[in-house]
């Protein structure tokens, strides 16, 4: 190796269509297929699916990241901070720093979605309450606050 040559020059990381990190979080299926760990921190993705009837996520807001809601399949109730909208297929949410956002599955099939992250590290939230959940405790809005806090998160009110 010359001094002009780098240790690890920068790859393109391909992942295939089972790659990824599947954690189940009252009865949303997120299948992170890109995580902090893949890309320095930068960004996070995921596809998620929530059966019909399915809350995702109460209106909240975050302070640290921005997310980016993309249907797939099916249709999401989409909290908009202004009130709320029905999205299928093809409709984006883009939910930056600040503003209040939450979804849920009133349709009558299963909706999927993905969910980027900018940066990457929300997706700790969802193992630290997963790890949770699966060692006994009950997933109540007191503890799910209690982990929102961690990732600089606040309920609406």
């Amino acid at each position: 190796m010359t001094d002009h040559q780098l240790p690890h020059a920068p790859r393109p990381l391909l992942r295939r269509p089972s790659d990824g990190e599947l954690i189940d979080v009252a009865g949303v299926a997120h299948f992170f297929r890109l995580t902090g760990e893949h890309t320095g921190g930068r960004f996070a993705f995921e596809e998620f699916s929530l059966a019909p009837g399915t809350i995702g996520a109460r209106p909240h807001v975050h302070e640290g990241h921005d997310e980016y809601f993309y249907v797939l399949e099916g249709e999401l109730t989409l909290h908009t901070g202004d009130g709320e909208v029905t999205a299928g297929p093809g409709c984006l949410l883009a939910a930056t720093r600040g503003t209040p956002h939450g979804f849920r599955n009133e349709g009558p099939a299963t909706a999927r979605a993905l969910c980027l992250y900018t940066p990457a590290g929300y997706e700790n939230y969802f193992r630290d309450v997963h790890a949770a959940v699966t060692s006994g405790a009950e997933a109540t809005d007191e503890l799910l606050a209690e982990f929102r806090s961690r990732y600089q998160t606040s309920t609406c009110t």
